[in-house]
C-alpha cells in the first residue's frame, strides 16, 4: 500500500497541528477522543515525557483503529535547563515561563507516534531556540495580548514574541510550532513501505 491508500487521522485538538499537517497535502481527519491523561512516571527526563505521552496518546486510540487508518498522536513540550515547563495555568504563570526562558536557550521536544492497526513508529524531534533578554513590557504586551494559556513554554514561535524575541534556532522551525512536519513526511512513507 501507499501513503494516498491509508486513511490518516490526527488525534489532536491543536489548530497549529492541523494547519501544520494540511500543509503537507495529505487528507485527513481530526479525531479528538476525550480525558486522555498526559501523565508521566516521576523522575522521568524531561526529553523522554512528550514521546511517552505521544504513546500514551496513541495506545489510547488501538482498539479503534481500522485496518488501513494510520493514525498520528502527538505532543510538545519546551525543556529549560532539564525541566519540562508544560501548558501554563494562568498569567502569571506564563509570564513566569517567559522571564525564565528570557535571555536563554531552551530545546523544544515534540513526540510523535506514528500507529497503524499492526504497527507502531515513536520517535522525537529537538529543536534549540534562543531568545533575547526580554523586558517586562514585552512579557506583558505578549501576555495580554496573545493569552498563550495553551502553549507549552507559554509562547508560539510564530507569533508576536517569536518575531521580536527569538535570536536563534537551530533544528525544525515546525517542530517548535508543535508538528516536525519534514520528519514525519519522511516516517510516514517509510512506515508505509
Amino acid at each position: 500500500m501507499e501513503l494516498k491508500d491509508y486513511h490518516i487521522i490526527l488525534a489532536s485538538n491543536s489548530p497549529r497541528r492541523r494547519e501544520l499537517l494540511r500543509g503537507l497535502d495529505l487528507d485527513f481527519e481530526v479525531r479528538v477522543l476525550p480525558g486522555i491523561a498526559e501523565d508521566h512516571p516521576d523522575g522521568m527526563r524531561a526529553e523522554d515525557i512528550p514521546v511517552f505521552i505521544s504513546k500514551e496518546k496513541a495506545s489510547a486510540y488501538k482498539d479503534s483503529l481500522e485496518a488501513n487508518d494510520l493514525l498520528i498522536t502527538a505532543d510538545t513540550m519546551v525543556i529549560l535547563d532539564g525541566k519540562a515547563l508544560g501548558k501554563p495555568k494562568d498569567d502569571d504563570d506564563a509570564r513566569r515561563m517567559l522571564h525564565a526562558l528570557s535571555g536563554k536557550t531552551h530545546h523544544v521536544v515534540t513526540g510523535v507516534t506514528i500507529s497503524a492497526k499492526d504497527k507502531v513508529r515513536t520517535f522525537g524531534v529537538s529543536t534549540d531556540v534562543a531568545f533575547k533578554p526580554l523586558s517586562d513590557e514585552e512579557i506583558d504586551y505578549y501576555v495580554s495580548h496573545y493569552h498563550p494559556l495553551d502553549k507549552a513554554g507559554a509562547y508560539g514561535i510564530q507569533e508576536w514574541i517569536g518575531f521580536v524575541g527569538v535570536t536563534s534556532i537551530h533544528g525544525s522551525y515546525f517542530n517548535v510550532m508543535g508538528l516536525p512536519v519534514q520528519r514525519i513526511w519522511d516516517e510516514l512513507n517509510k512506515f508505509v513501505k
